[in-house]
């Protein structure tokens, strides 16, 4: 005769029967597993900080290994810069080099009753004062200068000269 088993349907525990008891057994699991995925992030945050930290070490020696070749370069750099000026005086003076030889030309056609003042630059346009005993000898200086390759002269001012008694002042622009 087979042996009979008994079912006992009634909880060994009276923890288990109350509502009380199952839903503190239930928060008990649940909080078990909240604590378990807090320590595995604590885990992995304490983990990768051997990885931030390797990646801190490598940034500063990279940091020391750019700023030594800076270092390095710092003469080439004040000898590139040092070349970089002396060429822009050079360009300067170049330029400064077609201003004179307008001025050339300007000297050059001075009739010999004319004594040039002041000679004054700004831009494009040369600036001339001078002192003539003769207008014709002014009007000859404006001619003579129109020929060369001025893009302009004018006759800006004339007036009687207050230092030499019968003397013309005079200013001429001319544009190059």
């Amino acid at each position: 005769m087979p042996k009979n088993k008994g079912i006992n349907l009634l909880p060994q525990e009276e923890f288990n029967v109350s509502t009380t008891g199952r839903v503190l057994k239930w928060a008990t699991s649940t909080f078990r597993i909240i604590v378990i995925a807090t320590e595995m992030v604590v885990m992995g945050a304490f983990l990768s900080r051997f990885w931030l930290d390797a990646q801190n070490s490598n940034l500063n020696n990279s940091i020391k290994v750019k700023s030594a070749q800076i270092s390095a370069q710092k003469d080439l750099e004040q000898k590139f810069r040092s070349v970089q000026s002396k060429l822009n005086i050079f360009g300067k003076l170049q330029k400064n080099q077609n201003i004179s030889t307008f001025l050339n030309k300007v000297t050059s056609v001075v009739p010999k009753n004319i004594t040039l003042t002041r000679i004054s630059i700004e831009g494009k346009v040369i600036n001339v004062h001078g002192i003539s005993t003769s207008d014709y000898d002014i009007g000859q200086f404006v001619a003579n200068l129109k020929k060369d390759p001025f893009k302009n002269v004018d006759l800006k001012q004339v007036s009687s000269s207050d230092s030499i008694p019968g003397a013309t002042e005079f200013i001429l622009e001319i544009t190059y």
